[in-house]
């Protein structure tokens, strides 16, 4: 099998190296976005499912000193980009490689203050798969859903530990159905394409064992009149966080 052609792209204006595919699927914004929506601080733990080549992680890594940081991917190729770029940023942690369906109840059971995750966005009957592997598996549910990996992460939260999700606005019935047993304290963050335009994604945060109602919050506007990022944007690419 031929060797994985990669390419070492810089993060937060140039703070993070994110070692990843040269082709197929490769990082955008949404990454990076929900990484700034993490509210983590020094020596704190995280678990990033389905990592990929490690976006998540390294963003939130870069801006907290101190994160220990675990990430779970199934693809072995992805898992080895993922330790790659852990080793290039010299972040604390570890990469596990192994389906989220196969992961044992006891694991890290209590133990994580924060989960991220960026989930494939639409089940299998509403979309044609990619044609390109990296592409499919990352944009098509196969195997576990949505409620498989909240699941997930609802078993290695402690205590008002925290999960934050980006996805599409249209599957927020679904994100809330997934955690309606052990979490509260939602927080629904839209990202508008453009001012006056509907929300395509979200960042939505919840509490392990939160009681406050749901709120939804102003969201953040991606784009401006030109097309290119609006002052607000830019500033979370290049490493501000994003109060929700």
């Amino acid at each position: 099998m031929a060797e994985m052609e990669t390419t070492v792209d810089l993060l937060l204006d140039g703070r993070v190296r994110l070692i990843q595919p040269k082709t197929g699927y490769r990082a955008a914004i949404d990454p990076v976005l929900l990484a700034a929506s993490v509210p983590a601080r020094q020596d704190e733990r995280l678990v990033d499912l389905g990592c990929g080549a490690g976006a998540v992680f390294a963003c939130l890594a870069g801006r907290v000193a101190g994160l220990e940081v675990i990430g779970v991917e199934r693809d072995p190729a992805m898992a080895d980009l993922s330790r790659r770029t852990l080793a290039a940023n010299g972040f604390a942690g570890r990469i596990e490689t192994t389906d989220l369906t196969e992961i044992p109840g006891p694991w890290e059971a209590g133990c994580i203050d924060h989960v991220v995750m960026n989930p494939p966005y639409l089940p299998p009957g509403r979309a044609d798969p990619s044609p390109e592997a990296g592409r499919a598996a990352a944009g098509v549910e196969d195997g576990a859903g949505l409620a498989d990996w909240v699941a997930v992460a609802r078993r290695c939260l402690r205590h008002k530990g925290t999960l934050t999700v980006v996805h599409r606005a249209d599957r927020l019935d679904d994100i809330f159905a997934a955690c309606a047993r052990g979490f509260g304290s939602a927080v629904v963050f839209p990202l508008y394409p453009k001012a006056g335009r509907d929300a395509g994604r979200v960042l939505v945060r919840a509490v392990r064992g939160g009681r406050a109602p749901l709120r939804l919050a102003a969201g953040l506007v991606l784009h401006g009149a030109d097309g290119g990022y609006t002052e607000a944007a830019e500033a979370v690419l290049r490493g501000a966080p994003l109060d929700l």
